[in-house]
Formats: structure tokens, sequence, C-alpha cells
């Protein structure tokens, strides 16, 4: 069995503007991706977030991302490898600034959106983003999508001298080589709580899933992403919380 730290995006919300039911779901996850102003959030958000995972004791994570606002970063954008690296120096700083105020720290990091698929297909924008987090922090892990074949981005992390977290999702479809769906197609994304519940479970034991295509995939990895964006998907982080308790302890 894997033991799957539970990670959650969080801090989402901009001035008046609410996304995501932080309080109930920040009690049943071990990370909290907390957005850095550039896809979401805003200073008073990230001050209230943090403070909120730190009475919680859990780790805080750098979620970055493209700096687009009105597509929620998830709008892949022509961004050169030194902006990326830029863009990428400044949100963890800026986070980071934040935790110190609470007497906490920023503890890993996790791209968003259209900068982590992005990260994941063009080398070079990969190599930018291990490159900000080994300037920054290279005791920071970087957390980043498990594939069928994590080799190419095993070695490029072990160039910098970084700790790389593989992460999963529960409530996502996956093409043959372990990439997500896109959210356009059908069926990308899982609304069924069974599904969902039944999906981690079968991560953690180091079960096969199904890939779109009908092939088994195996995904290796250190961390599943669940959401609380509701109250259906709060009580399904609940139920795969338990579950999770329930297998580490058989």
């Amino acid at each position: 069995m894997n033991d799957l730290l539970l990670n959650c995006d969080i801090g989402e919300s901009f001035g008046a503007w609410t996304m995501g039911l932080d309080t109930e779901v920040m009690p049943f996850i071990d990370c909290a991706n907390i957005a850095c102003g550039f896809h979401a959030s805003d200073p008073s958000v990230m001050r209230k977030t943090v403070a909120l995972a730190v009475a919680h004791d859990v780790r805080i994570g750098a979620h970055t991302a493209y700096q687009d606002l009105v597509g929620f970063g998830r709008r892949s954008m022509d961004c050169t490898p030194q902006e990326v690296e830029d863009l990428m120096l400044y949100q963890i700083g800026a986070l980071e600034g934040i935790c110190r105020s609470q007497g906490a720290r920023v503890s890993y990091v996790k791209p968003h959106g259209a900068l982590y698929q992005d990260m994941m297909r063009k080398p070079a924008t990969l190599r930018a983003v291990m490159s900000a987090v080994a300037k920054y922090d290279r005791q920071l892990p970087l957390m980043l999508m498990c594939t069928r074949d994590n080799s190419a981005a095993q070695t490029l992390g072990e160039e910098f001298g970084l700790t790389l977290w593989f992460e999963v999702f529960a409530d996502r479809a996956y093409d043959s080589q372990g990439f997500l769906l896109s959210r356009s197609l059908p069926g990308a994304v899982h609304h069924d709580s069974e599904v969902i519940v039944s999906q981690a479970l079968a991560l953690a034991r180091g079960e096969a899933l199904q890939a779109s295509d009908g092939s088994a995939l195996h995904l290796n990895a250190q961390t599943l992403c669940v959401h609380g964006d509701n109250a259906s998907s709060v009580a399904a982080v609940q139920r795969i919380r338990q579950a999770l308790d329930g297998l580490a302890r058989a």
C-alpha cells in the first residue's frame, strides 16, 4: 500500500468572491496548495488560508501559476523559460513572507493548471520550474503529475538535487500514458463520490486504473489530490481520509 499524502488546492477566493470550502476540508488533508495571487487569491486570502493551515498543522505549499486571474490559470501562456523561473520565484517568495509572519514556512511547491500541464509536456518549462525551486530552496519538494513513465522527470530532478512528489487524482480520468484527460472531453472529471473514493483506494493499494483506451495503468505516486469545492466533495474527502487511515491501520 502507498502511504499517500492528501493534498488540496486551496485559498482560491479573491476579494468578495468565495471559492471552495476551505474551512471544511482543511481538517482532512495533509498538504494545502495555497494560491499565490497569479491564478487566484489575494494577500488577505493568503494570510487567512495560511492561518487555517497552521491551526490544523497542515503542510503549506506554494501553488504557483501563470499570471491569469481571468482564466484561473488554465490557459497556456507563451512564456520564456526565464519568465517561468521569474514568476515561480515571485510567487513562492510572496507566500513565504506571509508564512513567516505567522511562524510558518513554505514546505513544498505545486504548479497549477496550464503551467502544471505544460511542464509535463515541454522539457524547457519543466527545467525552468525546477531551476526556480532549486534556486529558492533545494530542500523544497516539487509536486508534479505522476504518469506511466516518470523517468525523464526523475532524471532532471536528480540533476537539480530536488525531491519529487508524484501526484495522482481521485476525480480525474487518465489517458494510456498517464496524462489527465482534457476537461473538455466527456468523462474527464468524475463527479460520483463512489467512483472518486473507489479510485482513491485503488491508487493507495497500488492497483491499476483503467485508462481511457481500456488499458491497465499503474501509477506510483506519493500524494493524492482531492478537492473541496462543494459539500459533496468535502464529504468524499472525509471518506477518503477515513479509508486511507483504515488501510494504514490494517
